[in-house]
């Protein structure tokens, strides 16, 4: 255990930042989950509203700093990717 009043306040202020980087992450997590899901599932017009909410939750993982800015940006991109693929096919076929 930490000694120094400044190390002792460090270690707790990390501690508190893990545990809300880590609710951030996997309410992040869960969210994209949930979009890939409700995609492979077919029902287009749940997976746009589903978007919708997975893109702000990982916009706001980024704002906070638990994820990086291109991190962000690729796994938005990547699910935007799968869902217009998914609307082309229902389209299509």
């Amino acid at each position: 255990m930490s000694r120094g009043k400044m190390a002792t306040r460090t270690a707790r202020v990390a501690e508190k930042r893990r545990l809300r980087n880590s609710a951030v992450k996997s309410r992040m997590k869960t969210a994209i989950g949930k979009t890939e899901k409700v995609i492979a599932s077919g029902d287009m017009e749940l997976a746009q509203k589903e978007m919708i909410k997975t893109v702000s939750s990982v916009d706001k993982a980024v704002s906070k700093g638990v994820i990086h800015l291109n991190k962000g940006a690729r796994l938005k991109s990547q699910l935007t990717r799968g869902l217009n693929q998914a609307i082309l096919k229902e389209k299509g076929g």
